[in-house]
């Protein structure tokens, strides 16, 4: 099973889905820079900051996230590090939903991570 980010499967096992709404898909570059910037991405455990020159850095339950990304054909992919070990390459379809975004791996098809937006 691929993780999201740091912690997603885990994450998703304790503390169960967020409250169900209404997302809409990402398409742009241009648009998921402009969610993320100055913002850091929360959810329990974890903290993370992706800054729009490509970079993923954090904690997930307290250990080191890092790593990088590019955007795709409409997908935020990248490539990440938890606690020193590598979880792979991943491209995912991003939602939002005004202060929340979700990333869902295997472009669409895998698992699903939902981050409050901060």
């Amino acid at each position: 099973m691929r993780l999201i980010f740091a912690v997603t499967t885990t994450a998703a096992v304790l503390f169960g889905s967020s409250v169900a709404a209404e997302f809409e898909t990402v398409d742009s570059q241009e648009e998921f820079v402009s969610l993320i910037s100055g913002k850091e991405l929360r959810r329990p455990f974890v903290k993370l900051q992706v800054s729009p020159e490509g970079e993923i850095s954090g904690m997930g339950a307290a250990w080191v996230v890092s790593g990088n990304w590019t955007w795709r054909e409409g997908y935020f992919c990248r490539d990440l590090f938890w606690g020193g070990d590598p979880l792979g390459y991943n491209c995912q379809e991003v939602e939002t939903n005004e202060k929340r975004i979700r990333f869902t791996s295997d472009r669409g098809d895998g698992d699903t991570a939902e981050f409050r937006l901060k």
